[in-house]
């Protein structure tokens, strides 16, 4: 088989349209519909014949003409992951609560509880999130020395930079929280970071401990206070914030839906094996790695969650059931505390198909190349519903012949 580049949108479909039987058949574990369904979509996305299309033509002159695949929504979908991410951050920029100050904060599972996660998918990735909120409802409270109650947007993640299972946090976290009890908002400007490690590492080994209540699992628990003794590893990143949430957000959002790689790090694939490249967090340089392909398709639907399992989660005054109620209270607080906020947070707008097309390409999808006049909606068609829409139906019931109220039968 020919050797195909970096670059080209269809290397990943290929190794996967070229070798996800053979893999099956040797990994049970992935002998699901499920799994069958996610990379079936994969494969079909921007296939109009398999997933259905949108269809416009130019009611004008007739002759211009623009067909529009349905996108498949795949987690494996490189394509479906950017529209993903810039939907996300559209969503994120109006649950912020204006004037409160947000942190990227990184929590990490240390290597030898990597396996028992990638087992225990489905039951540890939720106590994690949870864990994860507790931790820092607890640092915060206790920094400012009374109960306070911050809010959070939970991304979990579960590879690293070359593709391997490594579970970890990514929260969008308000700096501080809310004391119920006073009715003000507690701004947290210094994290002290070895505090923070060592109430990371309490609270996760304690749920661990509680979460699968096996002898192996604490033995792992006291190796690792031992191996440990300073705390595990958490990251705090820097940055004014509001101000730079954007960034922020889309940095997190990535991870939210995407393969754990992007189509410009594959530099190789000959039918047998795949070559990619990363940046390693050990040498700060770009890596380049070489592996089967039977490796290379493992390592990116290992990250798939379970069905159903919510990889994004809102908590604390973040939640969506108690973001309105607390909004008012959290600006009341916030107006009586000086000098902490600066900037306001923007709405970013949810671009449409039409949209993200300019903006890539520099020309209206929608815009007849003939006579320059816009282009109607003529056909929606579905593979499992047929036709849902079709303009020249409409025209032959007579839609258009009148205004006039019709009588009834």
């Amino acid at each position: 088989m020919m050797t195909q580049l970096s670059g080209d949108w269809s290397v990943f479909k290929r190794i996967f349209a070229d070798h996800w039987d053979p893999f099956q058949r040797a990994h049970p574990r992935y002998q699901t519909p499920y799994y069958d369904n996610l990379v079936a979509k994969m494969l079909a996305c921007g296939n109009a014949e398999k997933m259905g299309y949108v269809e416009y033509r130019c009611l004008h002159c007739g002759q211009g003409k623009h067909l529009v695949s349905m996108s498949c929504k795949s987690s494996l979908c490189l394509r479906c992951a950017k529209v993903y991410v810039d939907n996300w951050v559209s969503q994120v920029s109006r649950v912020l609560h204006e004037g409160v100050i947000y942190r990227h904060i990184i929590l990490t599972v240390p290597a030898m509880f990597r396996t028992t996660f990638y087992h225990n998918a489905a039951v540890l990735l939720s106590a994690l999130m949870r864990c994860g909120v507790q931790c820092l409802d607890d640092f915060y409270s206790e920094v400012r020395g009374k109960a306070l109650k911050g809010g959070y947007i939970t991304v979990i993640h579960t590879h690293g930079r070359n593709g391997q299972y490594h579970p970890h946090l990514h929260l969008i976290a308000t700096s501080g929280g809310y004391d119920e009890a006073g009715e003000c908002w507690e701004h947290v400007q210094y994290l002290p970071y070895p505090l923070l490690r060592r109430k990371w590492q309490w609270h996760l080994l304690s749920t661990l401990r509680k979460t699968l209540e096996t002898a192996a699992m604490k033995r792992l628990v006291d190796v690792c206070f031992r191996q440990y003794p300073n705390g595990l590893v958490t990251n705090v990143q820097k940055g004014k914030v509001p101000s730079q949430y954007q960034s922020l957000a889309r940095y997190v959002a990535k991870y939210v839906v995407s393969p754990p790689i992007s189509v410009k790090r594959i530099d190789r694939y000959d039918g047998e094996r795949v070559t990619y490249h990363y940046r390693s967090h050990r040498t700060e340089r770009v890596e380049h790695e070489t592996v089967d392909v039977d490796t290379f398709i493992g390592r990116m639907v290992q990250h798939t969650m379970p069905k159903g399992f919510k990889r994004i989660r809102y908590y604390g005054v973040q939640a969506t059931r108690t973001f309105a109620k607390v909004k008012v209270a959290i600006q009341t607080a916030l107006a009586k505390v000086e000098g902490v906020v600066k900037g306001a947070v923007q709405i970013i707008a949810r671009l449409t198909y039409r949209q993200r097309y300019e903006k890539s390409t520099g020309r209206d999808p929608l815009i007849c190349p003939h006579c320059r006049c816009e282009m109607g909606l003529w056909r929606i068609w579905h593979p499992t519903y047929g036709v849902i829409y079709d303009e020249v139906q409409v025209i032959k019931r007579g839609t258009y012949a009148s205004t006039a109220p019709r009588a009834g039968p």
